[in-house]
């Protein structure tokens, strides 16, 4: 009826010609559709090209076997927030914790070798199998303070690089553990009073250490530690304080003995692959990063353990005190070892022979 009425556009018949310019705006209906396809064709090329430094990210998993809450935990998260900040976002570090990833402590030093984690926060004692210069802090009372381990550090860090880069990694900070204690479920003024009892300890140094005095020691990681103790198969553990909160050690045990026999530190590396793909300027701001924190990290090793000898106690265990004389038989009972340690590592003498002179013994 529209078409009767003349009310509606007709197709001009071919060869005739179009008065009311239908075909022409049929034409420029065509044209504004083709130019709108090529404005969202550029705009999606933009977006994309946009999206290039995202894809580009690296990105890095950390690997830890401590807990969320353990300081070390914390000390890696703040690194992995300060380097996002200092690379522009361009490099994140998501640390992993708990053991997440499925690597025990002594296997972090081959994990980060092998590729199998770009990052980990490796515990330098439990690497002696592969690398037995990294016990030097394990020879019992060799180390009496953290001041006293800082002029360790300044002659065995270079040891401590060249072995990181002999393992395909690179050292980006260093962090001791605070001072170690005994934890255990008696109570005695001397050595003997302490004989066969079972005792966890996380490396070959602290067993070696143990033995000597005449203690029974059982070589544990640290996420098996706790079901060790609940089942009995230990009555004891030797570590810091901050474990003992981890761990909440008095579910099971009872008294705490400032024995500070060893010292032990976490390494933090990154796999040197891994490394040598970031750009130059990447590179100097996360070893910047590292060089200003670590010293902040070593005070927050210092308050970790004064808060936590406290939550110990204020959870019931008690402070057992060692007298002149239980300490130096425990000093003459391991003494030989650092000798013996000297001559079954001999790479590790020129750093003992220095930091011995610098501490006049």
């Amino acid at each position: 009826a529209a078409h009767r009425r003349g009310t509606m556009p007709r197709e001009p018949a071919p060869g005739h010609p179009d008065p009311r310019g239908i075909e022409g705006r049929r034409r420029g209906i065509m044209s504004l559709a083709r130019s709108l396809a090529a404005a969202l064709g550029a705009l999606a090329a933009g977006l994309a090209f946009a999206a290039t430094p995202a894809a580009a990210q690296t990105r890095w998993d950390l690997s830890t076997v401590w807990p969320e809450g353990n300081f070390h935990t914390q000390n890696a998260k703040r690194f992995a927030e300060e380097v996002e900040k200092a690379t522009k976002g361009q490099v994140k570090i998501t640390v992993k914790a708990g053991g997440q990833l499925g690597f025990k402590g002594p296997e972090h030093l081959r994990a980060v070798r092998d590729g199998l984690v770009p990052m980990a926060d490796i515990l330098n004692n439990q690497q002696i199998g592969d690398e037995p210069i990294l016990g030097v802090e394990s020879i019992p009372f060799l180390i009496s303070s953290a001041d006293e381990l800082k002029v360790l550090h300044k002659h065995i860090r270079p040891v401590y690089d060249q072995i990181a880069a002999r393992n395909n990694q690179k050292i980006l900070y260093v962090v001791p553990w605070p001072t170690q204690y005994l934890h255990l479920k008696v109570k005695s003024a001397d050595v003997a009073g302490l004989k066969a009892i079972k005792v966890r300890v996380p490396d070959k140094g602290a067993a070696d250490m143990l033995s000597a005095v005449g203690l029974a020691p059982v070589l544990i990681p640290w996420g098996e530690t706790i079901p060790a103790l609940a089942s009995g198969a230990v009555a004891g553990v030797s570590t810091s304080s901050v474990s003992g909160v981890d761990g909440k050690f008095w579910e099971f045990l009872k008294y705490v003995y400032p024995t500070n026999h060893v010292w032990s530190s976490q390494l933090v590396t990154v796999n040197l692959d891994a490394w040598k793909k970031l750009p130059a300027d990447q590179q100097s701001a996360i070893e910047a990063v590292a060089k200003r924190l670590e010293p902040d990290f070593w005070a927050v090793s210092h308050k970790a353990d004064a808060d936590s000898l406290a939550m110990l106690k204020s959870k019931g265990m008690e402070v057992a005190p060692i007298s002149q004389a239980m300490m130096a038989e425990l000093r003459a009972k391991t003494a030989h070892m650092l000798a013996e340690y000297q001559k079954r590592v001999p790479a590790a003498q020129p750093a003992l022979k220095a930091y011995l002179a610098e501490m006049m013994r």
